[in-house]
């Protein structure tokens, strides 16, 4: 059985999608590749076939419509095979011997009966225009080196998380947990990063830069542009989120779970506001209106929890207009913290 599967989501990926292949190859026979070619109108389903062919015991490809970055996810799940899933998106590219390092211990796990239900591993923010890099590591967090449960994990900073980049998710865990992606959204990925998450009892977290994560495209889902003009999927994946827990589940988690989920919840709202309030416009308004609306209507509890007990609270007091330009200047000033952007 291979060790992980990874899936990459491609969409007209063409011209960067080989670094990031070429990287999980270096797993050799213990990883599976699951490329996923989701619609694109270039040569990258071209470029998938030809590592399919050229690695057929590694390299797996889908080509299906467009769906979306979270349908890539979804279809690469689906066919899976290996013990541990995780996704790489095209652009970006895991670090040779990390990886290496990553698949000696869980070998040395699996020998022993000890495999933990989630893997984490550091990234790196790798903006290469300018040769920067931000490296989001957890050793203050939680311990090294050792396979711990949810109690062990620390209290996180109100500008640390743990993204995507950094989970290596035990697979049946994570289809236990009922985790499907909605299609034709972007920030999918939040949702990927906090759904599973009460599945995933055991923890083992390796001090190692594994996730090396690209900055600098225009067409990136993190550029403040693009955050501006798709204020209403971000607003659809904090639904889901909403959706997913309420107050009460999240109240009966072990401590430094729960205390986690809900340090997720609070900075994925902030962003959310910050996605609607970045412009002003009556649309704007009411989508984040009905996005109150419905969390009230979920879930009272918590609702009040979100309204009046979290970092948003003192937003809900300033101006529409003020609080779109203190939610940009903070943006700004964690891009500079990180070199993102």
């Amino acid at each position: 059985m291979k060790l992980i599967s990874f899936t990459v989501p491609c969409y007209n990926s063409q011209a960067y999608m080989e670094k990031c292949v070429d990287s999980l190859l270096t797993g050799g026979d213990d990883v599976e590749i699951i490329i996923v070619n989701d619609g694109s109108k270039d040569g990258t389903i071209d470029i998938a076939n030809a590592y399919a062919e050229k690695f057929p015991d590694i390299v797996r490809v889908i080509d299906k419509p467009n769906g979306g970055h979270g349908s890539g996810v979804n279809a690469g799940l689906k066919i899976a095979t290996g013990i541990y899933y995780k996704v790489v998106d095209s652009d970006d590219w895991l670090d040779s011997e990390a990886l290496k390092k990553l698949l000696d211990v869980i070998k040395i796990h699996k020998a022993e009966n000890k495999l933990p239900d989630l893997y984490i591993t550091n990234f790196i923010y790798d903006k290469v225009h300018d040769n920067t890099r931000y490296v989001s590591s957890y050793e203050k967090m939680m311990p090294e080196n050792e396979l711990i449960g949810w109690d062990k994990v620390k209290k996180f900073k109100s500008s640390h998380m743990l993204l995507m980049h950094a989970l290596t998710y035990n697979r049946e865990k994570l289809l236990e947990s009922d985790t499907w992606l909605p299609e034709h959204t972007f920030y999918v990925d939040n949702l990927f990063a906090y759904k599973p998450l009460p599945f995933m009892q055991s923890i083992y977290y390796l001090n190692v830069d594994l996730y090396h994560y690209f900055i600098g495209r225009e067409d990136q889902s993190v550029n403040i542009k693009n955050f501006v003009k798709r204020y209403e999927q971000q607003q659809r994946v904090m639904r889901c989120m909403v959706d997913a827990y309420s107050w009460n589940d999240l109240k009966k988690m072990p401590k430094g779970l729960k205390r986690y989920m809900w340090h997720n919840l609070e900075v994925i709202l902030m962003n959310t506001i910050f996605f609607t309030c970045a412009d002003c416009d009556d649309a704007r308004k009411k989508a984040l209106s009905e996005m109150w609306k419905h969390i009230k209507e979920r879930d009272i509890k918590l609702y009040k929890k979100l309204r009046h007990g979290s970092y948003a609270t003192a937003l809900n007091y300033l101006p529409w207009r003020f609080r779109g330009w203190v939610m940009t200047k903070g943006y700004f000033i964690l891009c500079k913290k990180i070199k993102l952007g």
